[in-house]
């Protein structure tokens, strides 16, 4: 008999299941003074050796886990933007010539901006994949989040940044949560087997197997929206929570493999090792955001091990 119990399949929660449009993320407010946010490419996975500090049943011991590498080029602060009433009041963009010829932004003619009335503050920055080994030219921009008791403290601290070279260990410590924000890799088109998990039909039912067994019921009569129906997969924005920083690194012959990661190469800059997996194939721009959800108190990891066996 069928088990009427079982649940559905595909979960509702990601819904529309579209191509995502974009990338941007949502910043919350943080009353210390602290840059919220950077980005990196992400390089692979290995799994790392390190002491387990939570509460499970392995407290203290040495544990293995997977872990992904991201790495993390400086980012370069090339503007100030002011929001007011969720709109933007107005940017403050540096100076030099040649950062504005390589971001395509024409010289803008200067309007006074009433700081008065600036209710939130963005760093305007962009990534640097050319650094890497990416073949990719053009720089990725992007907004980041800043803290602070008020916005005439924010925008103290975003003018005292602009034309500055931002490092990962300006922003983050090892031991931190982290919000990873990224796109899934993309599947194209796909049916209803594999976008949704619904079972085969038997092979003698209707002379098809791959396809929902109905789509709905008579009444009413049209189709409702939550049945599983072939369509886009993967290419979905998807943010990850509380994503433990287990070591944030320098010296790149301790993370680099013999060969190099598949289908990535070298890390040449410096690297973030985050706890688990990160949504995304490799080379994609992650994003990373202070834990909105985190809590406890940071205790800096104590890693023995990285792996380094050919991938």
């Amino acid at each position: 008999m069928t088990d009427i119990n079982k649940p559905r399949k595909g979960s509702m929660a990601f819904r529309p299941r579209q191509r995502a449009t974009s990338d941007s993320v949502y910043w919350q407010s943080y009353s210390d003074k602290r840059i919220l946010g950077f980005a990196g490419f992400k390089v692979g996975m290995t799994h790392v050796a390190h002491i387990d500090h939570t509460e499970s049943p392995s407290k203290g011991q040495e544990v293995i886990s997977a872990a992904t590498v991201i790495e993390v080029p400086p980012l370069y602060v090339y503007g100030v933007r002011y929001y007011s009433n969720k709109n933007s009041a107005g940017d403050i963009l540096v100076s030099d010539e040649k950062i504005l010829k390589l971001l395509n932004i024409k010289k803008q003619t200067k309007k006074p901006v009433d700081e008065s009335k600036v209710q939130e503050v963005r760093l305007l920055v962009f990534a640097q994949p050319d650094k890497t080994s990416i073949s990719q030219n053009h720089p990725e921009k992007m907004e980041i989040g800043l803290g602070g008791k008020d916005s005439k403290e924010k925008m103290e601290y975003a003018k005292s940044l602009l034309g500055k070279e931002l490092k990962i260990k300006d922003v983050f410590k090892p031991g931190e949560f982290v919000d990873v924000i990224s796109i899934t890799k993309g599947k194209g088109w796909q049916g209803a087997v594999k976008r949704f998990g619904v079972s085969l039909q038997r092979r003698k039912a209707t002379g098809k197997r791959r396809h929902v067994g109905t789509l709905g019921q008579w009444h009413p009569a049209y189709v409702l929206y939550t049945v599983p129906q072939a369509g886009q997969t993967g290419y979905h924005k998807r943010t990850e929570l509380n994503k433990s920083i287990l070591k944030i690194g320098e010296n790149i012959d301790e993370i680099n493999p013999s060969g190099g990661f598949p289908h990535y190469g070298f890390v040449k800059n410096n690297y973030l090792v985050v706890k688990g997996s990160v949504p995304g194939p490799t080379r994609r721009l992650v994003k990373l955001r202070l834990g909105v959800r985190s809590y406890g108190q940071v205790k800096e990891p104590s890693v023995s091990f990285i792996s380094l066996d050919p991938k």
